[in-house]
């Protein structure tokens, strides 16, 4: 049985934290550069050329991409042929979380209480989603969510009547409404059956998804294509100022579901979709 220690643990979770809030993954900044060639209005060209290079110059100068650095959430595979040793799994998570905006210097944005809204002042805790799988290793992916995208998300429970059509119409409806507060352009997470609960968390896994892995089955794969060019064409464009690209990509997530729904989950990332994963 392999053992991993939880300062590993602590110390992964804390580099993670770093890392996403620094590095965008390549696939989208390489996408975020793409479109802002094909970009045809000189204000989104413009707008679409300052996303790319605001996020060359973080990297380069070693800050944050965005000043809102996020809600750590975390998502934990655990191999079932692992033991974690020298304490608890959750403490060493969040014990990470807290050296990493504390000594990576990163915002702090979490309150204790949602209405007494007292900051905890180390960004802990963090949204811990753990699953356990067969193997002997412990994989651990930090997705740091701004609230600017993450208040402008939303849920569907629909019947089963609605189809696909009723899909669709969700997620535009969402997106819409949306319009220029999540920072577009966005990633769009899209989680389809489970129950209420689950759909939500299917969205979330979604925008943790390289952009450039489309669903496998290849229905959602076509699906996730015609809603990007459904949403493109609403011509919200980059920053809310109109053009071809409102959004970069949309990934979707599916679960069996009961035969009296068809439930809908839309979680919007903003351009700055950040997650970074290390596999112990």
């Amino acid at each position: 049985m392999k053992e991993i220690s939880c300062k590993l643990i602590t110390e992964t979770v804390a580099e993670l934290c770093v890392v996403a809030n620094k590095v965008l993954p390549c696939s989208l900044a390489n996408k975020i550069a793409e479109c802002s060639k094909n970009e045809e209005l000189p204000l989104a060209k413009s707008v679409m050329s300052d996303i790319s290079e605001n996020i060359i110059a973080a990297k380069q100068l070693d800050i944050p991409i965005c000043q809102d650095t996020g809600m750590a959430v975390i998502f934990a595979e655990i191999g079932q042929d692992v033991h974690i040793t020298d304490g608890n799994f959750e403490e060493a998570v969040n014990l990470g979380v807290k050296e990493g905006y504390t000594e990576g210097l990163l915002r702090k944005s979490v309150v204790a209480d949602p209405l007494f809204r007292t900051n905890t002042g180390d960004n802990t805790p963090a949204i811990i989603h753990t699953r356990i799988v067969p193997g002997e290793n412990v994989k651990i992916t930090v997705c740091p969510k701004g609230f600017g995208s993450e208040n402008m998300s939303g849920i569907r429970m629909l019947t089963p009547s609605a189809e696909k059509a009723g899909v669709v119409n969700a997620v535009l409806e969402i997106v819409k409404t949306a319009g220029s507060n999540p920072c577009p352009p966005i990633v769009v997470g899209v989680g389809i059956g489970g129950d209420f609960e689950q759909c939500a968390l299917l969205s979330k896994k979604a925008l943790c998804r390289d952009i450039n892995v489309p669903n496998a089955n290849p229905f959602y794969e076509q699906l996730e294509k015609e809603l990007l060019d459904e949403i493109n064409k609403l011509g919200i464009g980059p920053q809310g100022f109109g053009g071809n690209t409102t959004a970069l990509a949309v990934n979707i997530e599916t679960a069996p579901t009961h035969i009296a729904g068809l439930p809908v989950a839309v979680n919007i990332g903003c351009h700055v979709t950040r997650h970074a994963s290390k596999t112990l």
